[in-house]
């Protein structure tokens, strides 16, 4: 499979306040042949993900404005039964010291700290699909197994 169709159908939806930072991730992963939904703000987050639903995995910033945290929508989508399984990963700014323990406590998927690899964030997020959480501190791999 090459790069520009490993994720070739995969339906990824994004929770990312910053235009720029939703603008490569949707580039990267759409030139991977992935179909991309999202939201900006959080506030709408479940209800856009309701609509775009199948999804393959959950891509959610963890500092979002007006007083709502990637953590409160972590635990929003949770609360559906139909998300329960879906796959979440963090992709954050936050201290991957601080981020990462916390994100494994809660049941995330993963973690992948900003600024993204423009080499290596399809990878990583086909990698999360295929059921293998991705732990990563910038260019750094946490290995969990």
């Amino acid at each position: 499979m090459t790069e520009l169709t490993r994720l070739r159908g995969k339906r990824i939806f994004i929770v990312e306040d910053k235009s720029g930072n939703l603008a490569i991730m949707k580039t990267l992963l759409e030139g991977a042949g992935a179909l991309v939904g999202f939201d900006r703000w959080g506030h709408g987050a479940l209800q856009r993900l309701r609509d775009f639903t199948p999804v393959d995995v959950i891509l959610l910033d963890l500092m979002l404005p007006g007083g709502i945290s990637g953590y409160d929508i972590f635990d929003e989508i949770r609360a559906v039964e139909a998300f329960r399984e879906t796959p979440i990963v963090a992709v954050s700014a936050n201290e991957p010291a601080v981020a990462i323990p916390e994100t494994r406590a809660r049941g995330f998927q993963g973690f992948i700290g900003k600024p993204i690899s423009f080499n290596d964030f399809t990878s990583q997020i086909a990698q999360v699909i295929t059921g293998d959480p991705v732990w990563i501190a910038g260019s750094l791999y946490v290995r969990t197994r």
